[in-house]
């Protein structure tokens, strides 16, 4: 096994680890460490050349929001809101270099992840004005809709014939983590407290930027 995805997967226990027993310090190094690692393999593995390099500057938005969310969930939560949101866009644009062609399958996807996501970001938009937080209404809208444009990217590339079977499984699965984990923290926050929320919602979000940026190297690695 590749030793940045060791480490990667190492750092991210350690961060489950600090959740459990609150343990701070350990926290703050083992969160963004995650990040810079996958920054490094990414790095190393395809030199951030074409398509890849938007997904370092995503990684890059991404540990931006990390140690904004991790400082402060409440103080810098419109702040790291924003980081995420550039790094879902950074991720769109790799995912679709090329364009990708039109098919049936884009309408279906589309479709599945409207009707899913839709009734539950209803129900955290709903709970915004109850939290004293209605002006968060339009951010986490748009936020809403750009991480399932990236989800939907993601998922695309499990029927394109240019990507790996391995590769299109890997992205297409961190992508939908990537997606759970961000409504984890918003249901966490805006609607009702989660039993261990917060755990889950790293635990679900380390995968799935785990499982991303692997499938990015399998893909596009040297």
């Amino acid at each position: 096994m590749n030793i940045f995805l060791l480490l990667a997967i190492l750092f991210a226990a350690l961060e489950a680890l600090a959740l459990w027993k609150y343990w701070l310090r350990l926290e703050y190094i083992a969160k963004p460490a995650v990040m810079i690692i996958l920054f490094i393999w990414l790095l190393t593995s395809t030199g951030l050349s074409g398509a890849t390099l938007w997904f370092g500057v995503g990684i890059i938005f991404s540990l931006t929001g990390d140690v904004l969310l991790m400082l402060s969930l409440d103080r810098f939560f419109l702040f790291g809101l924003v980081a995420f949101l550039l790094a879902h866009v950074a991720y769109v644009i790799g995912f679709n270099i090329p364009l990708p062609a039109f098919s049936v399958w884009g309408i279906v996807f589309a479709v599945m992840i409207s009707l899913g996501g839709a009734r539950i970001i209803r129900r955290i938009v709903d709970a915004l004005a109850s939290k004293g937080q209605a002006r968060m209404r339009i951010p986490i809208n748009v936020y809403s809709m750009v991480i399932s444009i990236m989800l939907l990217s993601a998922m695309l590339k499990l029927m394109d014939i240019t990507w790996g079977a391995t590769a299109a499984v890997l992205i297409s699965g961190g992508a939908f983590l990537f997606y759970i984990s961000d409504i984890i923290l918003a249901w966490n926050k805006f609607v009702a407290p989660i039993q261990h929320g917060r755990n889950y919602n790293i635990a679900a979000y380390h995968l799935g930027q785990i499982m991303l940026i692997a499938g990015v190297i399998a893909q596009f690695g040297k």
